[in-house]
């Protein structure tokens, strides 16, 4: 038995266009970001399969649109709530029964919809440091551009991770800042990762974190490398020096003055150093000709002598 309903009956559906797809966010949707409302017509006897329609749509905020198509984009810039009205107009032509004439019939339906316009999650500031110390506790705060409520998971491990169906810390916030604190027991390199989504949108992002063992501080660190690194340069500098000067010639001169002595200077000093300065000339020769060979033979021998030690 095929019942046939007074007015045209279906239902609304709204999605929003993210990524060149619609997703469908039931009755919310982003503030600023184009929209789509469609009508589904439930007919599932084609009843209406020679209707022509006609959609009347009223957004809420004061904009009417006709349309001869099931669906409408719309771009809503301000926040709130939306009531979005649409009349549906079906319209065919069919034999009259009793006068057996064509006559026009048309049905109607009256449809509405609660949007409600939510601000985008548009970014994540994670607010802390991103070192510690083992067994440490470390304090971090979560600042979210975004409209609330927020569903946040946030999980911490040794690597960067999608929380996409993966076990995490979920809370609900109503607020735009959630603060989070951890101790960790083991050293090493960490990754916060964090998820924020509302009834529109979704956004991730993640931090690192190191952690340092327990009694061992990074300034102290960076300064015995700093020291270790001035030593290393004063050595070279050392080294470097000590070889130039190693190679500079050092000179040292020593004049030895022989100048000519008097006969009666060198007769005594024949007499009375003879053995000092030459004993042969003494014990062979006394005589004043071998006095004064011996005095020829001595300038000869000690002349003036520079020496150049290297």
């Amino acid at each position: 038995m095929l019942q046939i309903t007074e007015f045209v009956t279906g239902n609304l559906t709204i999605a929003q266009i993210e990524d060149s797809r619609f997703i469908k966010h039931g009755s919310s949707s982003s503030m600023g970001a184009v929209t789509r409302i469609s009508f589904c017509l439930h007919d599932p006897s084609d009843y209406f399969k020679s209707a022509s329609f006609v959609y009347n749509w009223d957004f809420g905020d004061g904009v009417y649109q006709i349309t001869k198509e099931p669906f409408v984009y719309c771009n809503y810039s301000t926040m709130g709530n939306r009531t979005v009205h649409l009349k549906v107009v079906a319209e065919w032509q069919q034999i009259g029964s009793i006068i057996h004439e064509t006559e026009t019939v048309q049905k109607t339906g009256d449809f509405t919809t609660a949007l409600e316009l939510l601000d985008a999650v548009k970014s994540i500031h994670v607010v802390g440091s991103r070192e510690t110390h083992v067994m440490e506790n470390l304090s971090l705060s979560l600042h979210i551009n975004g409209t609330p409520p927020l569903a946040l998971c946030w999980l911490i491990k040794s690597e960067c991770i999608p929380l996409e169906g993966e076990k995490c810390h979920l809370v609900v916030i109503t607020g735009s800042c959630y603060n989070l604190s951890h101790t960790f027991s083991d050293a090493g390199q960490y990754c916060l990762s964090v998820r924020v989504q509302n009834g529109v949108t979704m956004l991730q992002t993640y931090r690192e974190i190191k952690v340092w063992p327990t009694g061992i501080q990074p300034a102290f660190f960076v300064l015995l490398c700093i020291a270790l690194v001035l030593v290393m340069v004063g050595l070279v500098l050392y080294t470097t020096f000590r070889s130039n000067t190693q190679q500079k010639d050092l000179v040292e001169v020593a004049d030895f003055d022989f100048s000519p002595l008097s006969d009666k200077s060198l007769s005594s000093h024949s007499e009375s150093g003879c053995g000092q300065v030459c004993c042969r000339s003494c014990f062979l020769r006394s005589s004043p000709e071998a006095a004064r060979e011996s005095h020829e033979f001595l300038l000869s021998f000690y002349k003036p002598v520079k020496m150049y030690t290297v």
